[in-house]
């Protein structure tokens, strides 16, 4: 089963530009059991530009390693850890080490907690350089994550497809990740729906998706 937005809903995300506040999104891409919200355009193409190149520059990026099947995977797809200091993020059974946030991280954080109505303590970087490479459907609900915390993503360069899937029932809802867009996932979605960043066979520019996450400082003294 498939969730597929109203026409009239699609005109309206991706031809008005809302201002930075939570408030301003009228649209639940969901149609049960969590809410998400999209913005587009929160970054102008020359901004997005600018800051795609310098997040490339400035921080350590390394292929993604996944533990499946008992065996260390390496990815084609590339990733940047980042946080404040304690932030230690465990997923796919390896464990990353937070690298300090740089000026342009910092510009980008402060938009981003506007518009969620939350300060975020780290955050995920995945550059994907075709097309070719996504990520299969998964939930953000590892342990050290605040499960009373909205996760938000900002995506950077070419435009993808991206889906969520209800865990029970299968339903999907899909949308295009425009350049430039913000997207906050409240809680409860990360608990009835997995979602993933769909793989094409179209000629798309290079991307940069930001997740941004509140770590649970206290998880691994109470552990």
């Amino acid at each position: 089963m498939k969730f597929v937005l109203p026409s009239p809903y699609i005109k309206i995300m991706q031809t008005q530009l809302f201002d930075t506040t939570q408030t301003d999104s009228l649209l639940n891409v969901l149609p049960k059991d969590g809410r998400v919200n999209y913005f587009p355009g929160i970054f102008d193409e020359a901004s997005c530009a600018d800051l795609f190149n310098k997040l490339r520059a400035s921080l350590r990026w390394q292929p993604d390693q996944v533990y499946l099947f008992g065996k260390i995977i390496t990815t084609k797809r590339e990733v940047a850890w980042v946080g404040d200091m304690g932030c230690s993020y465990t997923y796919s059974g390896v464990q990353k080490h937070p690298q300090a946030w740089t000026p342009e991280l910092l510009l980008i954080k402060c938009k981003i907690e506007s518009l969620a109505q939350f300060e975020f303590n780290s955050c995920l970087l995945n550059y994907y350089h075709s097309g070719s490479e996504g990520m299969g459907w998964h939930s953000d609900d590892e342990i050290e994550l605040d499960s009373k915390a909205p996760i938000a993503s900002l995506s950077l360069g070419g435009v993808r497809k991206f889906a969520f899937k209800h865990k029970v029932d299968k339903m999907t809802a899909p949308l295009f990740l425009e350049n430039g867009s913000a997207l906050i996932m409240h809680p409860p979605t990360q608990k009835y729906w997995n979602h993933g960043l769909l793989k094409t066979k179209l000629i798309v520019a290079p991307r940069i998706n930001l997740t941004f996450r509140k770590i649970n400082l206290g998880y691994e003294i109470a552990n």
